[in-house]
């Protein structure tokens, strides 16, 4: 059936690649303008619009989904069906009763919904989480349920390897439900909305590995903002080192403390210690704690 996409990042990019290798590939796909990122503010593409120019799929940018250039845009496509994947715009009326519109949630609905299901399952210490395909209403994720599939989260996963795992399942569950909805036997059925929980977006704050924290709080934290967020110690006299991978290890230093144990580097927390495995000094790139150690003089405190 003939389909118009709207999403932006690498999540939403990998599931329109399933889509677009499927019956059901896109005619038109919506996402966000380019945007200034990096260290040098270059203009790039949200990874969903990258994918749709290398997939030669019809691309319409635009900051606002709801707009009449943005409306006009989907109706002249006319989509037998709208999916919505990781797009970071509410949609609105008319859009939302002018076709059936399928959503793609990385989370278990009704647990996690909002703005970052994959950050707030790990964060948690979920051991499990999935995708749902749900249909598009004017509430936050509270639209009825076609699909749930379960996806176990490992002990090693951080954000970039389970959103990765994620982002197969969901593509392969929107084919499924796509040739369903076309042989008119997708059923939905009502959320439960006592027992809904909420994924907040990332604050800044929550970035800061601060050492009054528990460490496997810590070491939960590191894994969910990694690689695309980023987690960071504040050091004392100023300065921040990024966190990209970290253990929970029970005998750690006092609260606070660096302390350096041959090629490794130990964060003492209020309950035990996080071990540094992967730090990134500014501008740097991430490197082990021993090629950190070979190169920077030894931090001491965390604040």
């Amino acid at each position: 059936m003939k389909t118009t996409y709207l999403g932006t990042d690498q999540f939403a990019a990998r599931v329109l690649r399933r889509l677009a290798d499927s019956p059901h590939r896109p005619v038109l796909v919506v996402t966000p303008p380019d945007s200034r990122r990096g260290r040098g503010r270059r203009l790039a593409p949200p990874a969903a619009a990258e994918t749709a120019r290398e997939l030669g799929l019809q691309l319409h940018q635009t900051s606002d989904g709801n707009s009449p250039e943005s409306i006009e845009a989907i109706r002249a496509a006319k989509p037998e069906a709208i999916v919505v994947c990781a797009f970071g715009q509410l949609i609105k009326e008319p859009l939302l009763s002018e076709s059936t519109m399928l959503n793609v949630h990385p989370s278990l609905l009704p647990r996690w919904r909002g703005a970052a299901p994959i950050e707030r399952a790990l964060m948690a210490g979920d051991a499990v989480t999935g995708v749902a395909i749900m249909r598009l209403t004017a509430g936050l994720d509270s639209g009825p349920v076609a699909m749930l599939e379960e996806v176990p989260i490992s002990p090693e996963d951080d954000y970039g390897s389970l959103s990765a795992k994620l982002a197969a399942v969901g593509g392969e569950l929107l084919v499924r439900a796509l040739d369903d909805l076309e042989a008119g036997r997708l059923e939905f059925t009502e959320q439960d909305d006592a027992k809904a929980t909420y994924a907040e977006k990332i604050s800044g704050e929550e970035r800061h590995l601060h050492p009054s924290r528990s460490a496997d709080e810590l070491e939960r934290t590191v894994r969910a903002l990694t690689p695309h967020v980023g987690a960071y110690l504040e050091l004392e006299g100023g300065g921040r080192l990024v966190v990209s991978e970290a253990r929970a290890v029970q005998d750690g230093p006092p609260e606070g403390a660096i302390e350096t144990r041959g090629d490794q580097l130990v964060l003492g927390t209020s309950d035990g210690g996080l071990a540094l495995d992967v730090v990134q000094p500014p501008g740097r790139k991430p490197m082990s704690a021993a090629d950190f150690l070979r190169g920077y003089d030894p931090p001491s405190k965390a604040v």
